[in-house]
């Protein structure tokens, strides 16, 4: 083995494990928090409760989208699904490449495809969950 490359492999193993430790650290207070911001946030797009939507997004979000008005018409044009579904779910938790929560939906869209979506979370000052991004996928197979 290269003398390189042992060290290397411990320290992505120590990274790897550190991911896995700021995952589990999350409470169940904390895990409960995040569904019930997700869902907030869902029943809000379904109800035309536009303003509360918006409110539920980290600052970063209103950051990049500094209106009412650009933030829905992102999310009308891009996430369709979130705005509008037939039904969701939740699936499980994680935590990305830097270390920040995530929680993915199983959405069911008005087009009859299921939807994968992956909210990223942060922690605010004062203790409490904003979404902070989502991305979202269609998943193989289930095209109409």
């Amino acid at each position: 083995m290269l003398r390189w490359a042992r060290p290397l492999m411990l320290i992505i193993a120590l990274l790897a494990t550190a991911a896995s430790a700021r995952s589990d650290s999350l409470g169940s207070g904390d895990r409960q928090a995040i569904t019930g911001l997700i869902t907030s946030q869902l029943q809000a797009f379904a109800a035309d409760r536009d303003a509360e939507a918006y409110s539920y997004a980290a600052p970063v979000v209103q950051l990049a989208f500094p209106t009412l008005d650009s933030f829905m018409a992102m999310v009308r044009s891009g996430y369709s699904p979130v705005y509008r579904n037939n039904g969701y779910r939740f699936g499980a938790d994680a935590t990305d490449a830097t270390g920040r929560p995530t929680k993915t939906v199983i959405l069911k869209g008005t087009d009859g495809k299921t939807y994968e979506a992956l909210y990223t979370l942060q922690r605010q000052p004062d203790g409490t969950w904003k979404i902070a991004g989502c991305s979202i996928r269609v998943l193989p197979g289930t095209e109409v």
